[in-house]
């Protein structure tokens, strides 16, 4: 169907996939109603009404190169950060608490694919993506997107019904330690802090107060870009000799595939050499400036391609059920991590900022203690977010793999 830009029509569709990437950060860190709705939906909202109104085409190019280069690059610079030593030392309690909630998605992943599997198509898949998505993040939810190859539609209505999840659960979570029931329920030291000398929070929203200004300089961002570069042509590489040579014959089963699926994997094997060089090289790695800010961009710039091949009407048909798996994981989530922890004693704060780095991953785990006022959890909350990171996509793809010996 003709489109008033064209697939071929290059440039103009790589003005607007980064404009509407920039209406969306902006909207999000100014106004706090599109804050409750996310800068990624805003994005992919933005796409969805240009396609359907026939302003842009639902399939070019462009879209293609966005997934095979930019999805790899931002990967590579999220996981940055990602040096495991710091992760286990300075997260104390956040990383168990982290880990508490990780296991109640694989169980809300589990009950909720076996309930719904006869009605969603790909749940399989879908599964798959929301593992890694709700462990990790969107950086793991690409990734494992990129690699079980599920339809863009289906991918277009998760990724909505997702984010609308995200939301609801964002704001039960930002509740939670605030709330008297909960107080007399757990430990809130923090909490109590904050109500004894007064909350101050000049940021207008959470995510302008996360995104802060920063230092930044020329060589920063050549030795940043260059280095992501060099990783991912590395792990792709390298992933693509080990699938050549793990890969077993036709006819093997799950656990025989498992290692090619998994080693072979370019975003897993990405992962381990990301994890790798920040923690054998942990100060040069550190010393990279604006590798969580360009990769997140790039993530935002993804969001808005995966609106465009949307196809409305296929999205309002399957959304329905998909909110309803995905608010499933997200409660059993919630309120796993609530009950395990208060096995362990746990701290409300650092389990509310542990579901939430989980479902919504590192940013808005940081964000959520910025908030609060929680300053001394907002590293550990980054920390878990990244660690999130490592383990989302294997998981992620683990899953996939398992629910698809269960599907037709």
């Amino acid at each position: 169907m003709s489109t008033l830009v064209q697939a071929g029509d290059t440039w103009v569709l790589w003005a607007i996939l980064f404009l509407f990437a920039t209406i969306s950060i902006f909207l999000e860190q100014r106004y706090k109603w599109a804050e409750k709705l996310s800068g990624p939906v805003i994005g992919l909202i933005l796409a969805i009404l240009a396609v359907n109104f026939r302003i842009i085409p639902t399939a070019a190019g462009v879209y293609d190169a966005v997934w095979d280069y930019f999805i790899p690059l931002s990967v590579a610079m999220l996981l940055f950060r990602a040096n495991i030593k710091s992760i286990i030392k300075d997260t104390g309690k956040m990383f168990l608490c982290f880990n508490i909630s990780a296991i109640g998605t694989l169980i809300g992943v589990i009950i909720s694919f076996f309930l719904l599997k006869n009605f969603i198509p790909e749940l399989d898949k879908m599964a798959g993506i929301l593992t890694g998505s709700y462990i990790g993040g969107g950086v793991n939810l690409f990734a494992v997107a990129s690699s079980t190859q599920i339809s863009e539609t289906m991918l277009s209505a998760e990724v909505i019904a997702d984010n609308f999840v995200m939301a609801l659960v964002i704001f039960v979570l930002l509740w939670i330690p605030s709330s008297t029931f909960f107080k007399k329920k757990y430990p809130h030291p923090f909490q109590t802090q904050i109500e004894a000398r007064g909350k101050n929070d000049t940021a207008k929203t959470m995510s302008a107060a996360f995104w802060g200004r920063k230092d930044i300089s020329l060589l920063d961002i050549a030795i940043t870009v260059a280095t992501a570069f060099v990783v991912v042509t590395v792990a792709t590489k390298i992933a693509a000799g080990l699938k050549g040579v793990l890969t077993p014959g036709e006819g093997a089963g799950f656990w025989t595939g498992l290692p090619a699926l998994i080693l072979g994997n370019q975003y897993v094997m990405l992962t381990v050499i990301s994890v790798l060089g920040t923690s054998l090289f942990p100060k040069f790695f550190e010393n990279l400036k604006g590798a969580q800010e360009i990769g997140t961009y790039l993530i935002y710039v993804f969001f808005v391609v995966i609106g465009c091949p949307a196809d409305l009407k296929d999205v309002i048909f399957n959304a329905p059920l998909l909110f309803v798996f995905c608010g499933l994981i997200a409660f059993i989530n919630i309120v796993w991590t609530l009950l395990i922890g208060k096995l362990f004693k746990q701290n409300i704060e650092e389990l509310t900022i542990a579901s939430n780095a989980n479902i919504g991953g590192p940013s808005t785990a940081a964000a959520m203690a910025v908030a609060k006022g929680y300053d001394m959890l907002v590293v550990s909350a980054i920390l878990v977010g990244l660690w999130g990171y490592i383990i989302g996509t294997p998981l992620g793809l683990i899953i996939s793999r398992w629910f698809s010996t269960f599907v037709p």
